[in-house]
């Protein structure tokens, strides 16, 4: 993606917490010369190092499928919160008139080499792993193996397996870094005030980031 170096996010400790944090990524190949997304929950694994590993399943009836071979590289893609940013939150606009409308977002591109996995066991430990995980703020998590066995076999026969072991992160948090500081304060003052979960969310990374 387009990465200005003063909107580049490099700490590993902060693009995976974001991983970590989203529930569902696009998963981006292409088929047939052309670009094909499917939007996907995916886990982080730590493993193999450095960068660990995506692991996931599409429908076995999805066409994203075929055409899929080991090695290729693949893209997925972790969403962070986003606002459009107006002029009249810069206290430089008062001064001098110039400033333009943007939008300030977090975004995640995360790349590897993608394997299938058609193995039931290792099948059943991706789909326990995701289970485990959006369950677990639940009152009474359900549980894989609250269904019976001949169920699950046949669910999983509709489904894939897919890991993506990563070869490359790309962090872009665009958060008003090329503004003065008393823009930047303007700005997050304004998102604040916003009644949008994510337009305080962006404000919020930006204070983070001060």
């Amino acid at each position: 993606m387009y990465l200005p170096q003063h909107f580049a996010e490099e700490r590993p400790e902060i693009l995976n917490h974001l991983i970590d944090a989203s529930g569902l990524a696009t998963l981006v190949t292409v088929k047939d010369g052309l670009p094909y997304a499917s939007h996907l929950p995916f886990i982080r694994m730590a493993d193999p190092a450095p960068q660990g590993r995506l692991i996931g399943h599409l429908a076995r009836a999805n066409p994203q499928i075929q055409g899929l071979a080991a090695g290729q590289t693949a893209l997925a893609i972790f969403p962070g919160p986003d606002a459009y940013v107006s002029p009249n939150y810069y206290p430089s606009k008062a001064v001098a008139g110039k400033a333009v409308p943007t939008w300030n977002y977090v975004a995640l591109h995360a790349y590897g080499e993608l394997r299938l996995i058609e193995d039931a066991a290792e099948l059943e430990d991706i789909l326990t792993r995701l289970t485990d995980r959006h369950e677990a703020g639940q009152p009474h998590p359900w549980k894989v193996t609250d269904a019976p066995q001949d169920y699950r076999l046949t669910m999983m026969k509709s489904i894939v397996g897919v890991e993506l072991r990563l070869t490359r992160l790309e962090g872009k948090w665009k958060l008003s870094q090329n503004r003065t500081a008393e823009d930047r304060a303007g700005v997050v003052a304004g998102l604040a005030a916003s009644d949008h979960p994510g337009e305080r969310a962006v404000g919020a990374a930006m204070r983070a980031r001060e």
